[in-house]
């Protein structure tokens, strides 16, 4: 019975992913079929088409030999026997890789590029459109000028290998490398313009056709992998927690509990789905956690039953399988009793596993995690005025950061992770500037105004973007920093700075002491931003403001207090986090005077 449910429930969620690609692709090529008609007999003899023909005139009339020999071998990065090759290669690359096969990765591009020609010639046989009437550099295919082949194929390929490389590796130089590949596309749409094999919008056309179908396909295959309905072997109920049933040739107890290490698995039921938890509870048996126990969380009890099942006996190891608030949720549990905590980054931000420098797909990030060993970490506590006090492992703040994540679309953040977030911030760059008084271990009054404030126990947001340089896991410190652009040469200063930043990754400087201290505070970007560093931070707030804890957004006010708890947390990592970092094993009979919330 467990297997065909485990078969059934695969085979309903490879027919919904089916079901989702037919229909999106059928919407996308009725788009660009209609667009093609309305190009070519409604807009046709109409400004503003009527003026694209000088452009393909132009290049006829000012060719060069250097012209020609740099429009044609970006052509010949958009041939079709080229866009094959690539593609062939780049699958097989990700199907053969010595680690972690990519197969979703590997199928979205292949489909990207698949789908792409195939709806384009869907395109060509009711679009037909001349090509320029201009001389000619490469020989005309038998297909419709709209939309160009060579555009959208490149969009598709090149444009799915930048996507590949901003969401699935790490590390400064990735920007670089997309950065090259997105160049690509608009680049072979100019030298098939100058070589007049296309109008200005037939490029434009290409470059919607390959666009929507990496839309599509992101959406099918990197963000539709959550499970059909039904339950696997895995699944427990919401809330709750259970025993995962023992299998054929493990050894169990009369009481049908198995031998072996005990593990505590809390589960965010969205963001780690069926196929996923499946990985994650073979991968702990392969490591002697056959005693597992599995509780989702809920919005009532975010942390499940995790605290009852601590509380209740013997426990090797809690895992978090979802984001930055499930891991938050859990720390708040353990922190102080010596049980380690090991992570399956499956959420929205996971900016702790980032800044643990943990492998970006959650199941090898946990297999790397459990051949590693135990290193402790520091943990902030922070309380204000309607915020009870609760642990954070990343950051705290409030103002604009706040409000971003407080605003953020929960189905956006479902289908494009982070990048939800940069739309919601949009919506907050003119909120009005805070007054506020920030006071550092007990010292004297800081007025400043700002957009926001931060308080970090790590310092790397998505991207590689370090908003806190100096701010480690285990420093036994919390770093502050103001953000306060002022006008649009404000805004540019401080994303120029924290750009450079990504870019050069220079090495930290020591953290600034507090405006008494030796050095005072640091400040950068012509005064947009502000650092401190302090062991207890308090900040008041003129008026109620919105406030986040480890991306989790909280009820609005005007104080916020927060404290570090060094090496608190006993992390399960592959390494030490940081050169200086030695492994710390507390007393396991040993609690933190502190009780943690839910």
């Amino acid at each position: 019975m467990t297997g065909n449910k485990g078969s059934m429930t695969t085979e309903n969620g490879g027919a919904a992913r089916r079901s989702r690609l037919v229909w999106l692709v059928a919407a996308q090529a009725t788009l660009m079929i209609f667009l093609g008609l309305f190009v070519t007999r409604v807009a046709d003899g109409h400004w503003p088409l009527t003026l694209e023909d000088r452009l393909p005139r132009a290049f006829a009339a000012h060719r060069s030999p250097l012209g020609n020999g740099l429009s044609a071998g970006l052509s010949l990065l958009a041939s079709t026997e080229a866009i094959v090759g690539v593609t062939l290669v780049c699958v097989a690359a990700l199907l053969m890789l010595p680690r972690a096969r990519r197969w979703t990765e590997a199928v979205f591009l292949g489909a990207s590029v698949a789908v792409q020609s195939a709806v384009f010639l869907l395109v060509t046989i009711f679009v037909e459109r001349p090509r320029p009437d201009v001389p000619q550099l490469d020989g005309a295919p038998p297909t419709s000028s709209f939309p160009s082949g060579h555009v959208g194929a490149s969009v598709a390929l090149y444009g799915g290998l930048a996507t590949l490389v901003l969401s699935r590796t790490r590390g400064p130089w990735r920007y670089l490398t997309a950065g090259v590949l997105l160049l690509v596309p608009p680049a072979v749409g100019l030298s098939r313009v100058y070589r007049g094999m296309h109008h200005p919008s037939d490029v434009a056309g290409g470059l919607l056709n390959g666009v929507a179908t990496l839309l599509v396909m992101g959406f099918v295959f990197l963000y539709g992998r959550g499970s059909a309905n039904g339950r696997t072997p895995y699944e427990v109920p919401r809330g709750g927690a259970e025993a995962v049933p023992a299998q054929p040739g493990w050894p169990a107890h009369t009481d049908g509990r198995r031998t072996g290490r005990r593990v505590v698995v809390v589960r965010h039921p969205h963001n780690c789905p069926d196929e996923l938890a499946g990985q994650v509870r073979a991968r702990l048996s392969r490591h002697g956690f056959t005693d597992q126990r599995w509780t989702s969380t809920t919005v009532e009890r975010p942390g499940g039953s995790l605290a009852e099942e601590c509380s209740a006996g013997r426990v090797d190891l809690v895992v978090a399988c979802g984001g930055d608030g499930t891991v938050r949720v859990c720390a708040d549990v353990v922190a102080g009793t010596g049980i380690p905590l090991a992570l399956v980054p499956c959420g929205t931000g996971n900016l702790l596993a980032r800044n643990l420098d943990l492998p970006t797909d959650p199941a090898t990030a946990l297999e790397e995690a459990l051949g590693g060993g135990d290193f402790g970490i520091d943990v902030g506590r922070v309380e204000g005025d309607g915020l009870p006090p609760t642990r954070f492992t990343v950051m705290t703040g409030a103002g604009f950061d706040a409000a971003m994540v407080r605003d953020a679309s929960p189905v956006l953040k479902a289908r494009l992770g982070w990048v939800a977030y940069t739309l919601s911030a949009a919506r907050h760059l003119r909120d009005p500037r805070m007054r506020l008084i920030i006071r550092l271990d007990g010292g004297r009054r800081i007025r400043r105004r700002a957009r926001m404030v931060v308080i970090g126990n790590v310092g790397t947001l998505q991207g590689g973007l370090e908003l806190l340089p100096r701010a480690r896991p285990d420093s036994g410190r919390l770093e502050v920093v103001l953000f306060d652009p002022r006008g649009a040469a404000g805004w540019f200063a401080a994303a120029t700075h924290l750009a450079a930043r990504v870019v050069r990754r220079p090495a930290p400087a020591p953290s600034p002491g507090g405006p008494d201290g030796p050095d005072g505070p640091d400040v950068v970007a012509g005064g947009s931003l502000e650092y401190f560093s302090a062991t207890r931070i308090e900040v008041r707030f003129a008026r109620a403001q919105a406030r986040e804890v480890d991306g989790d957004s909280m009820s609005e006010g005007a104080r916020l207090t927060a404290d570090t708890e060094p090496g608190a947390l006993r992390m399960r990592l592959p390494r030490a986090p940081g050169a200086a970092a030695l492994p710390h094993v507390p007393d396991r009979t040993s609690r933190a005077p502190y009780t943690a919330h839910h």
